[in-house]
């Protein structure tokens, strides 16, 4: 299965919507665990990054990628 790119920033689309009736998170930390805000109330969430990964179904937004 291929792997996704996303990165900080990046607006991304999950398998289940979030009851407030969005389905737009922002992702807000990356790490072993990736921290997303929900773009309709606000409300964060942290995930490990397997169960994000699984669950992610698209990258809506690309944020500009860091400069290396």
């Amino acid at each position: 299965m291929d792997r996704k790119a996303f990165h900080l920033g990046d607006v991304v689309e999950m398998k289940k919507g979030h009851p407030c009736g969005t389905n737009a998170w922002k992702v807000i930390r990356m790490g072993m665990d990736i921290r997303m805000k929900c773009t309709g109330c606000g409300h964060s969430v942290l995930l490990p990054r397997s169960r994000f990964e699984k669950r992610l179904r698209k990258i809506l937004i690309h944020a500009d990628p860091p400069d290396e």
